[in-house]
């Protein structure tokens, strides 16, 4: 499970004042939202300060563990706080992992004295408080989650920090990857970066049941010459799209008609031979594809083979490198920090 730690996310992170206290000291992984009539929902909990587990000692709380819950699946408060109920186990799993792993974390930054500048908190507080539309709502998530106590608040903000520089130190800066190593692995695999031919091409289809009738296929064809004819009269991608979604009969047309690009191997042998020889831009005459079926195609890019240069794609290289080598060394971490620690689940 992929983390970035970020302090500006974790003062974004207070939501309603039900969960004001799930602050998140990294920015939420991207789950897709299911959709509400197809998702069954596990009840919202009710947060109470439950002990969930212990640390060295020190105690985590169901706040702690649903807070985290919530960073892995942010659109829980699209849910009322729920989240989906095939989800759940594997959602607390993740989240009571991290959990422990960012107190493992913080303990270690304790011990190794690490301490957050003045004005670094400074800036943390003030950024806090202007995510609240007034004062009022701030004093009010003050009372409710903190027990009226700046102290606690700032205590909290202080920890995010620290871990954040914690894994600054640990993580993020012994991960940065230079031009050099991006260069040598760009020359060891090379043939990642081979670029195959391919076109960007637009469809307008005609497709007849399966076992028309003679009179049937007669009304395809009249249809399909129509269709070129009108597509023909078109002159920018916007028109044809349209002129697709309004006559064309395959999947594409809900997209405008656009498969974007296809590698020539993919293509149907009627269609590859008329984009050959087409420009960008132009419209194709009717192409018999079998089975009773026919197209027409408007080509709007075409990209020969080669290879992609290492200007074009070291900074790809680079954050691809970076982000392995940010997860062995955080798993590393993760590791060597569990080793001589007490860690109870509750």
């Amino acid at each position: 499970m992929k983390h970035h730690f970020s302090i500006p996310v974790l003062l974004l992170a207070v939501m309603s004042p039900a969960w004001a206290q799930l602050m998140s000291s990294h920015a939420p992984t991207t789950t897709a939202a299911p959709s509400a009539p197809t998702m069954a929902l596990a009840p919202a909990p009710t947060l109470v300060g439950k002990p969930v587990a212990r640390v060295n000692g020190t105690v985590l709380t169901d706040r702690d563990l649903v807070r985290e819950m919530y960073t892995i699946f942010p659109y829980a408060r699209q849910h009322n706080g729920g989240v989906p109920k095939a989800m759940e186990s594997d959602i607390r799993a993740g989240a009571m992992k991290m959990i422990v792993f960012e107190e493992l974390v913080y303990q270690e930054a304790q011990r190794r004295k690490l301490t957050v500048p003045p004005e670094r908190m400074k800036k943390a507080e003030a950024a806090f408080r202007k995510q609240f539309a007034n004062p009022q709502e701030y004093q009010d998530l003050l009372k409710t989650e903190f027990k009226g106590s700046t102290k606690l608040l700032d205590a909290k903000i202080e920890r995010s920090l620290l871990i954040e520089q914690m894994l600054k130190l640990t993580v993020d800066d012994p991960s940065t990857i230079t031009i050099a190593q991006a260069r040598a692995f760009y020359d060891k695999n090379s043939e990642k970066f081979r670029i195959q031919e391919s076109y960007s091409l637009q469809t307008i289809s005609v497709m007849p049941p399966e076992h028309a009738s003679a009179d049937q296929l007669k009304e395809a064809r009249k249809k399909a010459a129509d269709a070129v004819r009108q597509a023909k009269q078109t002159k920018t991608y916007d028109e044809f799209g349209l002129l697709a979604e309004k006559i064309s009969e395959d999947d594409y047309r809900v997209m405008m008609g656009d498969h974007q690009s296809v590698d020539r191997d993919k293509l149907p042998p009627q269609v590859l031979q008329a984009l050959q020889g087409m420009q960008v831009g132009q419209v194709s005459d009717l192409i018999d594809v079998g089975n009773n079926a026919f197209t027409v195609v408007r080509l709007n890019a075409h990209t020969a083979a080669g290879q992609k240069s290492f200007a074009e794609v070291k900074d790809s290289i680079r954050a691809y490198l970076k982000k392995q080598k940010s997860e062995e060394l955080r798993s590393a971490l993760d590791k060597r920090l569990r080793k001589n620690a007490k860690v109870e689940e509750l």
